[in-house]
Parts: structure tokens; sequence; C-alpha cells
């Protein structure tokens, strides 16, 4: 059996941290962009870009879950990462395959509104538990990049975290109108998710 092509790719622990970090940089700004044309009641090709999305996070959960057993520190920020990216698989795959059929039985049959609605009030606590994870994982990497020196990064991470972290969890527990109109939950999370993805960027490399 001939192994010497496939050994050439090295997947070392810092290639695969910075390939997570990749990842995390264009689903914040896949997710930034579809929440901008949502707000400006535009078209959104919803399928383009929650299938790209599934593509991202299906990848980010193969590089984050190999970092996670590759580190030698830290795992439990790997941890929130990986488990954070198969949620948001869980979480566009409602969105791709539920919301189409149960809006339109919601439409010609009566009775069916409040089942649509919650499969969309799951599809927003999934999000929400993913957000949450990411938040934890940007505490942790923030704490870690503070312990390094570099206070202002760190500081932001990890204070960013913490609100994600805290507004994500009581959208869980208290349903997505917790906050009113304030995107909050939401907001907080693509701000811990773009400064995790820097803090893993200029994470020192393991020995």
């Amino acid at each position: 059996m001939r192994t010497g092509a496939f050994s050439k790719m090295d997947f070392s622990f810092d290639r695969n941290v910075k390939l997570t970090a990749v990842l995390l940089l264009i689903a914040a700004v896949t997710q930034g962009a579809y929440t901008a044309l949502y707000a400006a009641e535009a078209d959104v090709p919803r399928q383009l870009i929650w299938g790209f999305e599934a593509a991202l996070f299906v990848m980010t959960a193969l590089f984050a879950g190999t970092a996670m057993v590759q580190a030698k520190a830290l795992h439990i920020g790997f941890v929130a990462i990986a488990f954070a990216a198969v949620l948001n698989i869980i979480q566009v795959g409602i969105g791709l395959t539920q919301f189409g059929p149960f809006f339109e039985a919601a439409g010609a049959v009566d009775g069916m509104q409040p089942a649509a609605a919650s499969v969309v009030a799951y599809s927003f606590m999934v999000y929400n538990a993913a957000k949450a994870m990411i938040a934890f994982a940007a505490i942790i990497f923030g704490m870690a990049k503070l312990a390094e020196g570099a206070k202002a990064l760190g500081g932001l991470a990890a204070v960013a975290g913490a609100v994600a972290f805290v507004s994500n969890m009581l959208s869980m527990a208290m349903g997505r109108d917790f906050s009113g109109d304030l995107p909050i939950a939401g907001g907080s999370g693509v701000l811990a998710t773009v400064l995790l993805a820097v803090c893993l960027l200029t994470l020192a490399k393991e020995d």
C-alpha cells in the first residue's frame, strides 16, 4: 500500500489551529453578510449561504477536533470550538430541511403555525448553544493571550466572550425575546468569533 503522497499531507497542530481560525473568520463574515442582507430586506440566497456555512462548519469540526487531540494544553477551548461546529451543522440543517416544509404546511393547514414556530425556536436554541460554546472558547484563548502578555487582544477576547456566553445562555433559557430588539446574543457572538480567530492565529506554537 502506497502511503508516500498521503504522508506528505502535514496536518500538524499549528496548521490545524490556523485552518480553524481562518474558517471561523470566514464563518463570521458570512453570518455578518447574511444578517445585513436580512436587515435590509434584500433577497437572501439562503440555500447558497446556509449550504456554504454547512461546509465551513464540517471542516471546522474536523480541524478543531484534530487540534483538540493534538494539543498539550487548552483542550477545553478546542472542545468548545469543535462541538460548536457540530451544533452549527445541526442548526443549518434544520433551516435547510425543515423551515420550508413546516412553513408551507402552516400556510395551508390551520393549526400548524405553532409547529412551524417551534421548529424555528429549536433552531435558534441550537444556534445560541453553539454561540455560547464559541464564546467560552474566546474566554479560554483570551485568557491564554493575557498570560502571553497580549493584554489588549486577550482582554477584548475574554470580555467579548463573557458577554456572548451570558447573553446566549440567557437566550437559550428565556427565548429569543429576552433582549428585545437588541441583537446582543448574535452580535456579541460574532465579535467573540472574530476575536477568537485572531487569538488562534497568534497563538504561540507548541514545542
